[in-house]
């Protein structure tokens, strides 16, 4: 089994796909930091992967917040230096019930577009120059159908997916050359908490198990990350299964 031998930060790792990725990845031998806004949650994650035997650490910040950023990356390199990889993973819906966008207070927007959106640039920001001064690095963006699909009541967080797809594509243009590559993925209907905050009367019973995700993105950073062009959006359905 090839090994991961890279320094990855996850955001929203203490449950659902960010879960999942960091116990995928730190089985595979990465030096993996999660961040989740509850440092209980997150510290149980990363003392569970430690108990195997695996280098993982918790850090609780939220991304939404500009002034928690720089501190969190410096944490973070702290305990297991320069990033290598960097997952934007942590969102918000807004509010549940999802309301319609006639219906979504200015200020509901404004927190989604904060966490979903400005989070990840102000990170990226913070962590994209190291990278490119080593000429290497991946920053994946975890995204939605809703970002190209308009669904009624989705409106916060499908333009909010949509924005960071296209703030990924945008960095690949102007960091191409540099060894920094960026990549969208969507992770297709998951069975995760969110999901059912979103769709609370739905059948789950067909939806992927975060698990099984992560697994086709593990497999995909392995074997297939350096193949594909910088701003490519990918759906992990498509990927070559684990």
């Amino acid at each position: 089994m090839n090994r991961i031998d890279k320094s990855i930060l996850i955001t929203g790792a203490s449950r659902g796909l960010g879960l999942a990725l960091m116990n995928g990845l730190a089985r595979r031998g990465a030096r993996v930091v999660g961040v989740a806004r509850h440092a209980a949650e997150m510290e149980a994650v990363a003392e569970a992967l430690r108990w195997e035997g695996l280098e993982a650490h918790a850090l609780a910040y939220d991304v939404g917040d500009k002034e928690a950023i720089y501190p969190m990356v410096g944490a973070a390199t702290a305990l297991v230096g320069p990033l290598d990889v960097l997952v934007h993973n942590a969102s918000t819906l807004g509010p549940t019930p999802l309301p319609l966008l006639l219906d979504t207070a200015c200020e509901d927007l404004q927190r989604v577009l904060e966490v979903n959106v400005v989070g990840p640039f102000r990170l990226t920001k913070a962590v994209a120059g190291n990278m490119a001064v080593r000429g290497k690095g991946l920053v994946m963006h975890i995204t939605s159908d809703a970002a190209v699909s308009a669904y009624p009541r989705w409106g916060a967080y499908g333009v909010s997916k949509a924005a960071l797809e296209h703030l990924g594509r945008v960095w690949a243009a102007e960091l191409e050359g540099t060894g920094v590559r960026f990549v969208s993925v969507d992770p297709g209907e998951m069975d995760t908490r969110m999901y059912r905050d979103a769709v609370p009367d739905g059948d789950y019973s067909q939806l992927s198990r975060p698990e099984a995700v992560a697994a086709r993105l593990v497999e995909w950073m392995v074997w297939q990350s350096e193949s594909v062009p910088s701003g490519a959006r990918l759906e992990a359905a498509k990927l070559e299964a684990a």
